[in-house]
């Protein structure tokens, strides 16, 4: 898979990729027709684990074919009963789902296997930035509001509030869902149960989702907080991300000189610049995230009906982009993190120039409460960097962040 507008996709293999989506679709009714044998409803002669039928290779036609039905189910049921040929496998598979299943299904495992991606850079950033933290709690710098010098501050602070943004992160993913979707076509399972009663039909769902390792969730057919939550959690990511990207763009200008990149970009014209890549892609993914996930609100606001007329079909192709490009930004952030330059030196060297601006309001408050002002003017810095350690710390042992 390649997006050349889109440098770094790479980053991201075949998650949420087409292939991804196919290769769950396929699971889910690999899982659905052994389930259905499983619980009685079909003839152990049904039984077939579907390995090798379709493949990446299929997916031309099956996207070409998919138009005339509206989703890519369609094309995939036939194609597969066609490989099955004559036998009980062919005339049981699919029996009992409906084309909404499916799809919903397979985003659903698709977006597991990137959110455990995410999870993956997020450790790496928290570890870098533990570290960052450690390092330079004590390095002093110009805090700086609206563009302008401020107060005095510490780089380990600021570094601690970038690792507050990925600790949120941790949090958001925590809380997410995966469930199956496997209502039939009107949320009822009213197939399933015609095939084989109200038992048999609930034992076929229970080991579908076991089958699957997915969650039990009824009647999100029509209302999409599971997909609206995926995008959310996954801004709620670039927002943080994109937070250290500003911050490492601002202040890596060479006027500033205070951060760079491990490894900058190159120019195609002025051999002298090392550009700052990965922030500048983390920013682009943390611009462009927001309004892909105001789409699956739009989407989730405009159902209706048992299943809706184009704001079902929307999430589809919305929601793997975003997660993929989460899964980028993050894999850039993770890297940008691990490789970033510190220079102390032209920390102090700004904060020392700027020495009788930012110390005004201490001046201010020492004056009000009748003390000459004290060496330091950092407030709380150090117990606030503390109370962000410790909760990283709870988040390496696994614990909520």
């Amino acid at each position: 898979m390649s997006a050349l507008l889109w440098p770094g996709d790479d980053r991201a293999g075949d998650l949420m990729s087409d292939a991804a989506v196919l290769a769950a679709m396929v699971d889910l009714e690999r899982a659905w027709l052994a389930a259905l044998v499983a619980s009685g409803i079909a003839p152990a002669s049904a039984r077939h684990d579907l390995a090798g039928l379709v493949g990446a290779g299929d997916l031309p036609a099956l996207a070409a074919a998919a138009e005339s039905g509206g989703t890519p189910v369609l094309p995939l049921v036939e194609l597969l009963r066609d490989r099955l040929g004559d036998g009980e496998p062919a005339r049981w598979l699919h029996r009992g789902l409906t084309s909404q299943d499916v799809v919903d299904t397979a985003l659903v495992l698709a977006a597991r296997d990137a959110v455990a991606a995410v999870r993956g850079s997020l450790r790496t950033q928290a570890d870098a930035l533990v570290a960052l933290v450690e390092r330079h709690r004590g390095t002093a710098m110009v805090a700086r509001t609206l563009t302008q010098h401020a107060v005095p501050t510490t780089f380990g602070l600021k570094a601690a509030g970038w690792l507050t943004g990925v600790l949120d992160a941790v949090d958001e993913l925590a809380g997410l869902r995966f469930p199956v979707q496997l209502g039939g076509a009107a949320g009822t399972m009213a197939a399933a149960v015609e095939l084989g009663g109200p038992e048999a039909s609930m034992d076929c769902y229970a080991a579908t989702v076991e089958a699957l390792g997915l969650g039990k969730d009824s009647l999100w057919h029509t209302r999409r907080t599971t997909i609206t939550r995926l995008g959310d959690a996954a801004v709620r990511c670039t927002d943080g991300w994109g937070r250290i990207a500003n911050d490492v763009l601002t202040l890596s200008r060479p006027e500033v000189g205070e951060l760079s990149e491990g490894t900058g970009g190159g120019s195609s014209t002025m051999p002298h610049k090392a550009n700052p890549v990965l922030s500048t892609l983390v920013r682009r993914a943390a611009l462009a995230a927001p309004g892909l996930a105001a789409t699956l609100h739009v989407a989730a606001a405009e159902q209706v009906d048992e299943r809706a007329d184009g704001g079902w079909h929307a999430e589809w192709a919305t929601l793997a982009t975003l997660l993929r490009r989460t899964v980028v930004a993050g894999a850039q952030t993770a890297d940008l993190l691990t490789g970033l330059r510190v220079h102390a030196d032209r920390m102090a060297g700004t904060l020392a120039g700027a020495h009788d601006d930012v110390r005004a309001e201490q001046r201010t408050m020492a004056a009000l409460a009748g003390h000459p002002p004290h060496d330091e003017y950092l407030g709380h810095s150090a117990v606030l960097v503390d109370g962000v350690l410790a909760r990283a710390a709870r988040v390496r042992q696994g614990a909520p962040a």
